[in-house]
């Protein structure tokens, strides 16, 4: 493995792990902060943040990246309004639900995105990212009751359902934007959807935190939010997106064993049902991912030589390839191979 790899691969594992952390100190700070001026907090730091690193290595970034446009406008405005919702659903079903169920129905984000994708986007699913759907759905189910000979929902769970939900959608919106800049994606996440959270607190009449806990918040949205998603977008440029999905794919086992060190929170039999159904799942998701199959379409040039005339013609088919690490979209992209035939 090379060096460039190598520090790719932290940088994936620091992105799992600075995500993870968000169940277990969220929870603690919500004793302090209302729910939504928390996913207010956490979304500014995460712009401010990214902000500030872009300020510093803005140059180097114009060069590499493409700006937004205005026919970019809707979706990132539906990112940002989901962006809004989905956090202070996470927040209000913290302050109920456990850290770690919490933890592990964030998974339930991968059923939402790929029903989505393919009812409203009409993208393909597998027959096996339909069976890790299905585990994960039964998973979350079990993780949202409360007790099983009583079918006692716990509402807490179904907050935190809904927010994966409006994650899914947004990941449908934002995969959109995905060849665009994504410092300007993340900014723009962490500074509208924090000041939309904002209004929506002093409407209801929240009242504001001290300014030690609001610092303590942005401190962790630039983690487990903004800083996140940075080194995640670093990973991926070494590794491709299959191996980094893979990585990060930890961060809810972390977060669950996390609230179980920092929270101390009691253990069922429900948790460790769903906990080896979930892994089961994910892991169905990871080798999805690492043995994707798409279709390239290919330009061959096929020169015809008559009585020392030379004419071109364009021929394109398109045949399916297996790639073990890469599920990016090819669709922009040809390959053009040159064949000389007689005649």
């Amino acid at each position: 493995m090379t060096n460039k790899k190598v520090i790719a691969t932290l940088l994936a594992f620091l992105a799992a792990v600075f995500y993870a952390f968000n169940m277990p100190i969220s929870k603690m700070l919500l004793v302090h902060i209302t729910p939504t001026f928390m996913a207010s907090f956490l979304y500014f730091g995460a712009g401010i943040g990214i902000g500030i690193i872009y300020l510093l290595s803005r140059r180097q970034v114009q060069k590499n990246e493409e700006n937004l446009s205005k026919d970019d406008f809707p979706y990132t405005l539906g990112m940002i309004s989901l962006d809004i919702a989905a956090p202070i659903l996470l927040m209000a079903g913290l302050m109920s639900a456990t850290s770690a169920n919490a933890s592990l129905l964030n998974n339930f984000e991968i059923v939402a995105t790929s029903l989505i994708a393919l009812l409203v986007f009409k993208e393909i699913i597998s027959v096996r990212l339909w069976i890790a759907i299905l585990l994960i759905t039964l998973s979350s189910m079990l993780l949202t009751v409360e007790d099983v000979s009583s079918f006692r929902f716990s509402y807490g769970s179904l907050f935190v359902l809904a927010a994966a939900i409006c994650w899914g959608l947004e990941n449908n919106f934002t995969r959109k934007l995905s060849r665009k800049n994504t410092f300007q994606i993340v900014i723009l996440k962490g500074l509208f959807s924090g000041i939309g959270s904002f209004i929506i607190a002093l409407v209801k009449g929240d009242r504001l935190p001290q300014g030690r806990y609001i610092v303590f918040a942005l401190v962790l949205g630039f983690f487990a939010y903004g800083l996140s998603i940075f080194l995640y977008v670093k990973a991926q440029r070494n590794l491709g997106a299959a191996k980094t999905s893979a990585y990060y794919a930890i961060a809810p086992f972390i977060g669950a064993l996390l609230s179980f060190v920092i929270l101390r929170e009691s253990v069922t039999a429900n948790y460790f049902i769903a906990l080896f159904i979930m892994m089961i799942g994910s892991g169905l998701v990871v080798m999805d991912t690492l043995m994707t199959k798409h279709t390239h379409v290919h330009t061959h040039i096929i020169i015809n030589e008559t009585d020392g005339v030379t004419s071109n013609q364009h021929v394109e088919h398109s045949h399916p390839h297996t790639h073990r690490l890469s599920n990016a979209d090819h669709s922009h992209h040809r390959h053009k191979d040159k064949h000389k035939v007689d005649h």
